[in-house]
């Protein structure tokens, strides 16, 4: 079993749900229930997966949570694009958020790898 508070990995996706929280704020309040609600709980399914991993006995469960965590992150990443892409985000935030999630994925790769 892991402490998932001092999991690096778990550290970073909390931050980028607070960061995806503030820039979301300036989205159109027509994407309420669109693209605002879709990508925060992308964002959020990140660190939750990984919390509730945490707390399996063996690796290869916590590693089945990883892989969801971790495909959560990417759907994070579509929905960042397509965020972009409507001119949604500016490109210094939308480029900041894009290398967070990239360093995350492979970081959470590289732990998903070291787990099995």
């Amino acid at each position: 079993m892991h402490n998932f508070k001092n999991l690096i990995i778990w550290q970073r996706s909390m931050s980028l749900v607070d960061k995806i929280y503030t820039f979301t704020e300036h989205f159109p309040n027509t994407e309420k229930y669109g693209i605002i609600s879709q990508i925060q709980r992308a964002g959020v399914s990140v660190p939750s997966n990984i919390a509730e991993g945490s707390a399996k006995t063996s690796n290869k469960d916590f590693a089945r949570f990883l892989e969801i965590a971790l495909g959560s992150l990417f759907e994070t990443e579509t929905l960042l694009i397509l965020s972009y892409r409507r001119k949604y985000l500016d490109e210094k935030i939308f480029n900041e958020t894009q290398n967070e999630i990239t360093e995350l994925e492979k970081m959470m790769s590289k732990f998903l790898n070291n787990l099995k």
